[in-house]
C-alpha cells in the first residue's frame, strides 16, 4: 500500500441508487432526504435522554477533538448533552463535506455503530462537549427495550447511511469500465451499502494528474483510494473488506448457539428470529446480503409490498434487523468445510480459523449456472453478467443487450433493463414463456416495445476486443432447421438458473442428494436413523433451509418462512441437548 497525497479534484457522480439500498420499494424513489431532515436528525426530549442514561456513560471531550473518525471502529452512539459537534464526510482525494453541526439533545451515529464497525464520518468537537456514549451492545439493548424511541433512532441511522451513499464519499475506485475487477468491487460495495465513487483512470484529467505522482502498473488497476489516503492495488473483495474493517473479530473460546451459513432471505430470516429470541448467532456469506434475491431488480409477489420491492432493499432491511438484535455478521467470509464430527460442531473458514457452535443452519442457497460457452470466463464482468443492477444498467445505457433465460428472475431483469437500454433481446430455448414465467411478467414484456423474444434460441459463441465483449453468435433451431446470426452486442445477461451451493459440505457427513441439494426430515434418514426435526439434516444439530434444501419451494416467501420455522426447531434441539447433559451428570 502507498500513502497517496491528498488533493482536491472533481469527483464523478456516485453511481449508487441510495434509495434502493435500504429504503426503496422498487417503484419511484422515496421522498428526497431534504424533506426527511427531521427524521435523519431528530431532536430528543429531556425525558427521552433521561431514559437513555441507563444504557450509557458520560464522556467529556475538549474542543477540536475527534470523537470518532473515518476508518476507526465506531465507539457507539453519542447523545450530546452540551457543546457542538461537526459531522464531516471525506474521501481519499481530499474532498470533505460538512454533513451537519449537532448540539444538545441530538445524537451522532449511523448504522455502522450497531455493530462497532468503522465509522464512515468524522465527528469533530467545535467546543468542549459532554456526551452520553452508548456502546454498540447497549445501543442494541436500547433499540429493543425502548420500542418507540428505538424506532425513531433506527430510522435516523438508516437514513444517515442513505445520505452517505447518495453523496458518494468514502472510497474512490479508479479504473476503466472494461475492468472486470472494478465491476466486481463496485457490485460488492453497492450490495453491501458502502459509499464509494467511480473515477476513470484514462479520461478524468484530475485523476491522470494524480496518478502521475505515484508508481502504477496496468496490473495495479483497479486502484482503491481510501479516506485515510492509503491505496489498495487490485484488491479482491476479501482484501478490501478486511482493510475496511468490515469483518468482525471472533472470540476463539466462544461457542455460538447457532451459525448460519448464507445471508440470503432464508439465512437472514433465521438470523433475525434466532437473535431476537436471545440466541447467540453468527452469520457468514461469501459475497453480500440477499443471495440471488438480493440481485433482483424488483420482487412483486412478496406479501406486504403491493408495489414491489427491490431485492437489495429487502436484503438491506433484513441485514440491519439482524445487526439490531446482535447477530455477528461476517461478509464476505466463506466457509471452507464443516466439521460435524466434532463436539461442539466447528466450521473452518477460508482463512483457517474455526468457529464453534451448538447448531448449524445451512442456508447457502445456489450458485449461478454457467453455460458451456467458449470464452465465457474471459468476458465475465467485461460484458457477461449474472444479475442486472443499476451498476450494469449504467454500463449498457442506450445500447442493445441480450438476456438469456425464461424464468421470473429473467423477466424482472428484462423489464428493468428495458427502461435503460435501446433494446433487450430475450433468448429462450423453449417455444414460449408460458411454462416458465408468471403471467403478469409475460404480459408486461409483451407490452414493452423494446423487448424482443427469440424462441428456440441460444448463444453459440462470444467474441471480443480490447474493451471486452464485442459480438455474440446466436443459434436458432426451429422445425429441424438450424440458423446462426452474429449480433454486435456488448452486454449479455445470463439468467439460466442456479445449482445448489453445497461444495463446502463434500468432506462432512451431511447427506447430499444426486442433484446436490440437502435432504431434511424423513428424506435425510440414513442407517435407520430419522432426524428428529423436519428441517434437520442427516447430522444432528445441522439444519438446512431455503433454496439449498431438497424439496424446498424456490420462492422468497418460502425461504423466509423456513428461516422462522427452523429457529423453533433449534430451540427444541438445544433444550434436548441441555437435558441430555444434565441427565449425564
Amino acid at each position: 500500500m502507498t500513502a497517496l497525497t491528498q488533493a482536491a479534484v472533481s469527483v464523478a457522480e456516485p453511481t449508487l441508487p441510495a434509495n434502493e439500498i435500504l429504503e426503496g420499494t422498487g417503484d419511484a424513489p422515496f421522498s428526497p432526504l431534504e424533506s426527511r431532515h427531521h427524521q435523519r436528525f431528530p431532536k430528543l426530549t429531556e425525558q427521552e435522554v433521561e431514559r437513555m442514561r441507563r444504557f450509557g456513560e458520560i464522556r467529556e471531550y475538549p474542543a477540536q477533538t475527534m470523537m470518532f473518525e473515518i476508518g476507526q471502529p465506531g465507539p457507539g452512539l453519542f447523545v450530546i448533552l452540551s457543546g457542538r459537534v461537526r459531522i464531516i464526510s471525506r474521501d481519499g482525494l481530499g474532498h470533505s463535506t460538512i454533513i451537519i453541526e449537532q448540539g444538545p439533545f441530538e445524537f451522532a451515529a449511523e448504522v455502522a455503530q450497531l455493530s462497532g464497525k468503522p465509522s464512515l464520518a468524522d465527528g469533530l468537537t467545535l467546543e468542549p462537549v459532554t456526551a452520553l456514549l452508548l456502546p454498540p451492545h447497549q445501543l442494541r439493548a436500547l433499540l429493543v427495550a425502548e420500542a418507540e424511541l428505538g424506532e425513531r433512532i433506527m430510522r435516523a441511522l438508516i437514513l444517515r447511511r442513505v445520505g452517505l451513499l447518495e453523496r458518494g464519499r468514502g472510497l474512490v475506485l479508479v479504473g476503466g469500465e472494461a475492468n472486470n475487477k472494478l465491476h466486481a468491487l463496485q457490485s460488492f460495495l453497492r450490495r453491501n451499502a458502502y459509499p464509494h465513487t467511480i473515477m476513470e483512470a484514462e479520461t478524468d484529467p484530475d485523476i491522470v494528474d494524480l496518478l502521475s505522482r505515484i508508481s502504477v502498473r496496468p496490473s495495479d488497476f483497479p486502484l482503491v483510494i481510501c479516506p485515510d489516503g492509503n491505496v489498495l492495488r487490485a484488491p479482491d473483495e476479501g482484501q478490501l473488506a478486511s482493510h475496511l474493517g468490515l469483518l468482525p473479530e471472533f472470540d476463539p473460546g466462544h461457542v455460538y448457539d447457532v451459525v448460519v451459513v448464507g445471508a440470503g432471505p432464508a439465512g437472514l430470516a433465521a438470523s433475525v428470529y434466532a437473535a431476537s429470541e436471545g440466541l447467540s448467532v453468527a452469520v457468514f456469506d461469501c459475497r453480500a446480503p440477499g443471495g440471488q434475491a438480493g440481485a433482483s431488480s424488483r420482487i412483486e409477489n412478496y406479501l406486504g409490498f403491493p408495489t414491489g420491492i427491490s431485492g437489495q432493499a429487502l436484503a438491506g432491511r433484513a441485514f440491519v434487523q439482524a445487526q439490531k438484535f446482535g447477530a455477528h455478521v461476517a461478509i464476505p467470509l466463506a466457509i471452507k468445510t464443516l466439521h460435524c464430527d466434532r463436539t461442539p460442531i466447528e466450521l473452518e473458514l477460508d482463512d483457517g480459523r474455526c468457529i464453534a457452535t451448538q447448531t448449524v443452519v445451512i442456508a447457502s442457497g445456489a450458485v449461478y449456472r454457467r453455460p458451456q460457452i467458449s470464452q465465457l470466463c474471459r468476458f465475465e464482468g467485461r460484458g457477461v453478467y449474472y444479475w442486472a443492477s443499476p451498476v450494469e444498467a449504467k454500463l449498457c445505457r442506450d445500447e442493445e443487450v441480450i438476456l438469456v433465460g425464461g424464468g421470473n428472475s429473467a423477466g424482472q431483469a428484462a423489464v428493468f433493463l428495458a427502461a435503460h437500454t435501446a433494446k433487450v433481446h430475450v433468448l429462450i430455448r423453449a417455444p414460449s414463456l408460458e411454462a416458465s414465467m408468471s403471467r403478469y411478467l409475460i404480459e408486461r414484456l409483451a407490452a414493452l416495445p423494446n423487448v424482443e423474444l427469440h424462441p428456440y434460441s441460444e448463444i453459440a459463441g462470444l467474441d471480443g476486443d480490447e474493451h471486452g465483449l464485442a459480438s455474440v453468435e446466436v443459434r436458432t433451431r426451429r422445425a429441424g432447421k438450424e440458423a446462426s446470426t452474429t449480433m454486435p452486442v456488448r452486454h449479455v445477461f445470463l439468467f439460466i438458473g442456479a445449482d445448489p451451493n453445497t461444495s463446502w459440505l463434500r468432506d462432512c457427513a451431511v447427506k447430499i442428494d444426486e442433484k446436490g441439494f440437502v435432504p431434511t426430515g424423513l428424506d435425510a434418514a440414513a442407517d435407520g436413523q430419522i432426524p428428529a426435526f423436519a428441517l434437520e439434516t442427516s447430522v444432528k444439530g445441522v439444519f438446512a433451509i431455503g433454496d439449498v434444501r431438497s424439496g424446498s419451494v424456490k420462492r422468497v416467501a418460502a425461504a423466509v418462512g423456513e428461516g422462522a420455522a427452523v429457529v423453533a426447531q433449534i430451540h427444541a434441539f438445544l433444550a434436548q441437548h441441555r437435558a441430555a447433559i444434565a441427565a449425564a451428570r
